[in-house]
């Protein structure tokens, strides 16, 4: 008797043992930070442009700007947030200090602020005026701080690296916490620089920016991310028109790209497959023609149709948006570009409204070690943290659909598992007619968020053919809309 329930016990857990003993896939190196991942998830950020440029009527001013012409009459940080949070944005990255030098804050370091100017009565600080807006409406809140200064006496001169960690020190230690630090590439060139109206260039090794990073990151959290042209957690996109090229990879080899040698466009727009880093991509790209608000361009902002084909370009091809909303001379974020994010959010919401699988089979080619853990459920649960995998040896793998009844597909989304690496090369998508399966989309890498738009078609069948991974797949999610 006492045999036979041992066996019993061994024949109702083996089962399950052996369901819970697969492994997972190896990582394909190299993988994403926790704080890469977090960042990446946000999917759309805004950026403001904001300083003395927005009354000069200049881009880039010249670093020789009366301090008294920064007077916005009615500035409104709630005003900006709730604009933001409306459009879906979840975190903003303000210009605290840009290229003419002129700060946000009341430096220390610096007569060249918001302190010598009249607003507030020389008692402003937009900085923290930002800040709290952010923490009251719970977006996240990050800064632009130039290295390139056009005001400074000492830039281009040792002194300056000292003068730029103390101003990051000011803002990282009093205005937390941060989300992001973005760092310009626009480095040297003619300025005011206290008075000298010169030309400073600087060296490749200037800035020494490990040991500034280091700085930046002992004053925050881990949740701080890094832009540069190259990293060292997110890089440029090669181009501030709002796409990200269709095949995008997360990884580079950074030294191929530093301080733009020759190329690096193409490198940091595509990535590269065999990467040793990974630092993925952010589209940076203004609604209107400028970065700063000009009156000129008021009939010029962007469209909300053309909001939602960037969109598409950018977080459709598993990358981050940054879209600059700049506010006007008074302060506020103007009625024409409320007006476009107000369209944009509404194409966005009715684009992605109804997800067509509720209630549809979905079913794959092969499972993992046929674990119930790597099967075809993980792929319609909502969770990131699962995922659909197949064994070591299988590249290749299908996901088939069966809406149960003829719906009308514009889009497709899936969603690569990252915290493995990045995997699928190219993929195919079909849809089933009268006279046979009939491909509608190929494309090649997927990662964090891929979104497929077709020419719509009316069918109740779907099948996703990934036929090339750098390893097995781990797909966490499909969505059909």
């Amino acid at each position: 008797m006492k045999r036979l329930l041992s066996c019993c016990l061994l024949m109702f857990f083996f089962p399950v043992f052996a369901q819970n003993d697969i492994p997972p896939p190896h990582p394909v190196l190299p993988v994403p930070t926790q704080r890469q991942l977090d960042w990446m998830s946000m999917e759309m950020n805004a950026f403001i442009h904001f300083t003395t440029n927005t009354f000069t009527d200049l881009e880039w001013g010249t670093g020789d700007e009366a301090e008294s012409v920064f007077n916005p009459t009615a500035a409104d940080p709630d005003q900006w947030i709730q604009v933001l949070k409306n459009a879906g944005f979840k975190g903003l990255i303000l210009t605290c200090k840009h290229h003419d030098g002129f700060c946000l804050w009341p430096s220390s370091f610096t007569e060249h602020s918001i302190k010598n100017s009249p607003y507030r009565n020389g008692d402003g600080d937009l900085v923290r005026e930002v800040s709290d807006a952010c923490k009251k409406e719970a977006l996240k809140f990050g800064v632009y701080l130039s290295p390139w200064d056009r005001n400074s006496a000492v830039y281009a001169m040792p002194g300056y690296v000292d003068y730029y960690r103390n101003q990051l020190t000011e803002l990282f230690s009093n205005y937390g916490p941060i989300f992001e630090l973005w760092l310009d590439g626009a480095n040297g060139g003619t300025g005011y620089y206290g008075g000298a109206n010169e030309n400073r260039q600087i060296s490749q090794d200037y800035y020494d920016w490990e040991h500034t990073i280091k700085l930046a990151r002992s004053l925050q959290n881990e949740e701080l991310v890094i832009f540069s042209d190259d990293g060292p957690d997110i890089r440029w996109v090669g181009n501030e028109q709002g796409y990200v090229c269709e095949t995008n990879w997360y990884t580079i080899d950074p030294d191929s790209c530093h301080i733009r040698r020759p190329g690096f466009e193409k490198i940091i727009g595509t990535g590269m497959e065999n990467g040793s880093d990974w630092i993925p991509s952010e589209v940076d790209v203004s609604i209107r023609p400028g970065w700063f608000y000009h009156a000129s361009e008021d009939s010029l902002v962007k469209s909300p149709e053309r909001l939602f084909e960037i969109y598409l370009e950018s977080v459709g091809r598993g990358a981050v948006l940054l879209l600059n909303i700049p506010p006007d001379r008074r302060g506020l974020i103007h009625e024409n570009d409320i007006k476009s994010l107000q369209g944009f959010r509404q194409i966005l919401n009715n684009a992605f409204k109804t997800n067509l699988l509720k209630g549809a089979k979905v079913s794959v080619s092969t499972v993992r070690g046929n674990a119930k853990t790597f099967d075809s459920k993980q792929l319609i649960d909502n969770n990131q943290d699962t995922y659909w995998a197949t064994d070591d040896s299988m590249t290749t793998g299908t996901i088939e659909i069966d809406l149960i009844e003829e719906q009308t597909v514009n889009y497709v989304v899936l969603h690569e598992y990252l915290n493995l690496g990045q995997r699928v090369k190219a993929f195919t998508i079909e849809v089933k007619k009268a006279d046979g399966w009939i491909r509608v989309a190929e494309a090649t890498t997927m990662g964090f968020k891929r979104i497929i738009k077709i020419e719509p078609v009316t069918t109740n069948l779907i099948r996703v053919n990934f036929t090339e991974a750098k390893a097995c797949l781990t797909v966490s999610g499909i969505e059909v809309y």
